[in-house]
């Protein structure tokens, strides 16, 4: 099982924006909890990480026939981008959306989910456990659809 993991703008500034939203940790410190949540859980990843659109849209591409899901942190283009959305039906992979903060709780113009619309789950909210928790629902609901093909 190989998973792409995908994050969007900005999340290379983790530890400098907003420390009291995003948490302290640099974004080098979430990479090295998402590998070791990948290799604890016997599952083949790469991270990606983008602040252009059309270079995220064209990692959401390559995961066709090259990776099993996408757990996708769209950041910022999560409200904005069409695109990012019309990428993930493309490619039909199950995907999870993920958001360090509850963007259920902040601004209005955040209540809007564009890639979230091409999403089998969401996890908000719950800093980097959110990637471990999409991690492992993703890997669990892979497992389920095999068994049932």
């Amino acid at each position: 099982m190989k998973l792409f993991i995908i994050n969007g703008p900005n999340l290379n500034m983790l530890g400098l924006r907003e420390p009291d939203i995003y948490g302290r940790q640099d974004y080098a410190a979430l990479c090295s909890f998402i590998e070791r949540t990948c290799k604890e859980a016997e599952i083949e990843f790469q991270i990606f990480q983008s602040n252009h659109e059309g270079e995220l849209v064209d990692i959401i591409q390559s995961a066709y026939k090259n990776a099993d899901g996408i757990v996708i942190n769209p950041a910022a283009y999560t409200h904005t981008s069409v695109a990012i959305l019309d990428a993930l039906k493309a490619v039909n992979l199950p995907a999870v959306e993920v958001h360090l903060s509850d963007i259920s709780k902040r601004e209005d113009f955040r209540q809007i989910s564009y890639a979230g619309m091409a999403c089998i789950k969401t996890v908000k909210g719950l800093g980097f456990e959110g990637y471990r928790q999409a991690i492992l629902f993703l890997k669990s609901y892979l497992n389920k659809e095999k068994v049932q093909s």
